[in-house]
């Protein structure tokens, strides 16, 4: 289980395991109507996880409650590392427990072999999610897949 505290507050904010206890108050878990366009149902992915060897998939916890979603493409032997999905329901986001979430991300991934960038695609339009990732440092790849524009972060590897 991965953890950070959020300052705003003060509730621990961890990524845990899916299991048969938990799994339907993941599956509940939705966001915002007008986002919906940009983000697979929880049902959907974690479905999808179980079909690939790379899939990393944990519910994003605040305190005892789970708040969002994370689904992560993890290539150790090529050293591809991707955002798959990532939400926060709708009556939990802008309580800084996105940003938590996705700093506990980038300190996984930096401890994977190479684990000098980690990308994802998005569907650009009003309301899309890279204003939030590009707060981060995310920045253009100049790169398509379908319809959805590519996001690279580089990493700094962590220091022994």
């Amino acid at each position: 289980m991965l953890s950070n505290m959020n300052d705003e507050n003060e509730l621990e904010v961890t990524l845990r395991e899916i299991n048969e206890e938990t799994l339907w108050s993941v599956l509940d878990l939705e966001v915002e109507e007008d986002q919906k366009q940009y983000v697979a149902p929880n049902a959907v992915s974690i479905a999808e996880a179980h079909f690939s060897e790379y899939a990393w998939f944990r519910a994003i916890y605040a305190g005892e409650s789970p708040v969002g979603f994370v689904l992560l493409y993890l290539d150790e032997e090529e050293a591809e590392y991707d955002i798959w999905r990532f939400m926060i329901d709708k009556n939990q986001q802008r309580k800084g427990y996105g940003t938590q979430a996705l700093q506990l991300i980038l300190e996984h991934v930096q401890t994977l072999p190479q684990g000098e960038e980690l990308t994802l695609s998005y569907l650009p339009g009003e309301g899309d999610p890279s204003p939030f990732f590009k707060k981060f440092g995310f920045e253009s790849a100049n790169e398509w897949v379908d319809d959805e524009e590519i996001l690279l972060l580089p990493l700094n590897p962590p220091t022994p």
